[in-house]
């Protein structure tokens, strides 16, 4: 198995890299890459955090890049939970989750499953929280020969789920199909029942950053935990079912003041990594 990349332009001291101890008052900071894509995407961010501030550990974690970010999500989730916990476990003061796209998802999962997980943030950069359904490049790379309205055939089966993109395929549509096939978003939503909300209110941060113009994630309101509903209207995260039923503790972090939204228009879905002034103004005050 692959271990975490430390992305670095110049030598660290040796006590941060061997104890993960923020010796210079910043939390290290754990990436996990999205849908076909991975650590060599985020050298742009580790230069801009190293920036604002310097010596940060910046960890990448580099497992199922390119191609085997298809893999199933829980497969992934698990692979991901193993490097994870290494570096958690040398960060005592604590680490700062930021997760791009599918990644997003993956991040939400891990949190949801580590009962002792010491993440302080969870920035969550243009990931469909809320689930996908739309016609994007992305679909056409996956499913050349279908469309958004007949994904679902393939999805919501046994076949569909040992495909990543299928695993938070969310047809508005075909909601009984979705609940009834679907072993990753709908569990993870609580629509199914599950024992991991006190584990994901352990953070003290949820950072959910998007915008109108990506292009990837549709609804782009998915990345705010917003979604559509059977006639494709947009319903807010303060109206969604799993919202208001809090089935995963999303209700109960807001009610305390602990989710900030950030909307960004003008920025295409493989930018939001790279733009300054997302960074600026969405991530760096939380990286500290």
């Amino acid at each position: 198995m692959k271990t975490p990349q430390m992305i670095r332009d110049s030598p660290v001291p040796l006590l941060l890299l061997l104890t993960g101890v923020c010796i210079n008052g910043y939390k290290p900071v754990i990436i996990v890459h999205g849908l076909f894509d991975g650590p060599k995407e985020f050298k742009t961010m580790f230069r801009y955090i190293n920036k604002v501030h310097p010596g940060t550990e910046v960890k990448v974690i580099d497992l199922y890049d390119n191609l085997s970010s298809l893999e199933p999500m829980w497969v992934q989730v698990q692979g991901f939970s193993k490097a994870f916990d290494d570096i958690v476990q040398k960060a005592p003061d604590g680490v700062h989750l930021l997760c791009f796209s599918q990644g997003g998802l993956i991040c939400r999962a891990l949190l949801s499953m580590a009962p002792d997980h010491k993440v302080h943030t969870f920035i969550s950069l243009s990931s469909p929280q809320a689930g996908q359904y739309g016609n994007t490049e992305y679909l056409k790379r996956v499913l050349p020969d279908f469309v958004k309205k007949t994904v679902f055939r393939i999805c919501y089966n046994r076949v569909g789920q040992k495909v990543s993109i299928c695993d938070y395929w969310n047809d508005p549509h075909h909601r009984s199909r979705y609940l009834q096939s679907n072993s990753f978003l709908a569990l993870l939503n609580g629509d199914r029942p599950h024992a991991w909300r006190e584990n994901f209110l352990r953070i003290k941060n949820l950072v959910l950053i998007g915008g109108p113009d990506d292009g990837v994630i549709t609804p782009w309101q998915s990345s705010h935990f917003g979604f559509y509903d059977s006639n494709e209207t947009i319903v807010e995260m303060g109206n969604q079912e799993f919202y208001r039923n809090d089935t995963f503790g999303l209700k109960t972090l807001n009610a305390r003041g602990d989710v900030s939204m950030c909307l960004h228009s003008g920025v295409k879905h493989v930018q939001w990594h790279s733009n300054y002034t997302v960074f600026s103004s969405c991530i760096e005050k939380w990286l500290t």
